[in-house]
């Protein structure tokens, strides 16, 4: 048996904490081979609360970073220099960042500096436009370059970090984490019949400005010609949202404009609606595992997997289409059932158990994923994957 190592888990956001949860408990139940540190940025302080509470999570270190309406230059700067105070007072033998966040990228930078092995959970993802998600794209290849360990969710992801040279002995698939945490938390939940609603996420910094106000005057529409099916929309706080939700979509009596949820009220939500418009990577891979069909509100994803299963369809973000594709799955009985078949391409509950045998120098069964299906001629024909 090897000695116990130190395992530093860093995270910002709520998706973050969320994806994580799962890694530290598989840790946590193999204290004979792991000491764990969890910190927190608070990159995300309110929303992250939520999460941190229902997964029980205590951070060790809370750097309390998070500033109103925070310019992302002066976040990762601030970030760099608390973290790499941080890692050198913990000394740990692993640093674990998740995704492509600020936080992400700058943990994994100032452990590279300081010669700490990184573990990137969730490596591998890529839509090849720098500018699609901004800044996501560009973090995410960089905090791949740095690691040590690559955690990739799919077998997609895994031969993208092939195919951009890296070291296929780094390389573990493993599925995705956030099945793990939507797992637990929906084996918690009453039993509900499906709900004529639709659920909204929308978020994306590259939306902000015209594209979301296309967004949103397409739910108005939306909601108009379809009265009795419920929107739900759990705004962001972020003032680039907020304020141009509450100016397009006030007043509608079937269109709820919520405070965020949750997790739990989301994961509720999610498996009794009647299908989901979203800009949300994580909405990507949690609707499938309802049977949930996804319209993504993006001009590119880095999950390409739910398209390609026709679970999910790329829409982008302009009106008209937006309203097109929505009306087609409201309308049409079989193009809707195509589209809700649950399969789930993104993982099996069991990711973060691989995570802590590949650092405790164990073997394991990888991910395989799920079997072809038959996709939607919106998800595979009239859009290729990116």
């Amino acid at each position: 048996m090897g000695k116990r190592q130190r395992a530093l888990i860093i995270y910002g956001t709520r998706p973050e904490a969320i994806k994580m949860a799962p890694v530290v408990a598989a840790l946590r139940r193999l204290p004979d081979r792991f000491e764990v540190v969890v910190g927190t940025t608070g990159q995300h302080r309110e929303m992250l609360d939520q999460v941190q509470e229902l997964f029980g999570l205590v951070p060790d270190l809370d750097l309390g970073l998070m500033t109103d309406d925070q310019a992302l230059n002066d976040l990762a700067a601030r970030a760099l220099s608390a973290l790499g105070e941080a890692l050198r007072g913990v000394a740990p033998d692993w640093l674990l960042v998740q995704g492509d966040t600020t936080t992400a990228l700058a943990a994994a930078l100032a452990a590279f500096h300081l010669g700490i092995p990184v573990g990137h959970v969730e490596a591998g993802l890529r839509t090849g436009d720098l500018k699609r998600p901004f800044p996501e794209e560009m973090n995410r290849q960089i905090i791949d370059l740095m690691a040590a360990a690559l955690f990739a969710p799919t077998e997609q992801s895994r031969a993208a970090l092939v195919a951009s040279g890296a070291d296929p002995a780094k390389i573990h698939l493993t599925g995705n984490t956030v099945i793990d945490a939507l797992q637990s938390i929906a084996s918690g939940l009453p039993q509900e019949g499906p709900a004529d609603e639709v659920l909204i996420t929308v978020h994306r910094r590259e939306s902000f400005g015209s594209p979301i106000r296309e967004i949103f005057l397409a739910l108005r529409d939306l909601a108009l010609e379809f009265p009795r099916v419920r929107w739900i929309y759990p705004v962001h706080r972020n003032p680039n949202v907020r304020g141009p939700a509450g100016e397009l979509l006030s007043g509608l009596p079937n269109l709820e404009l919520h405070e965020p949820f949750d997790y739990r009220e989301l994961v509720r939500r999610l498996r009794r609606a009647r299908l989901v418009l979203s800009d949300s990577g994580g909405i990507q891979e949690e609707a499938p595992a309802f049977g949930k069909p996804v319209l993504v509100l993006r001009e590119r994803t880095e999950r390409p997997e739910g398209i390609e299963a026709g679970v999910a369809c790329l829409v982008g973000v302009q009106r008209r289409r937006i309203v097109e594709e929505t009306r087609r799955l409201l309308t049409d009985e079989t193009a809707y059932k195509v589209m809700a078949c649950a399969v789930n391409p993104y993982g099996d509950g069991h990711a973060a158990e691989r995570i802590a045998r590949v650092l405790a120098g164990e073997r394991f069964d990888p991910f395989t994923g799920s079997p072809p299906v038959r996709a939607t001629p919106c998800g595979a024909l009239r859009n290729s994957p990116v």
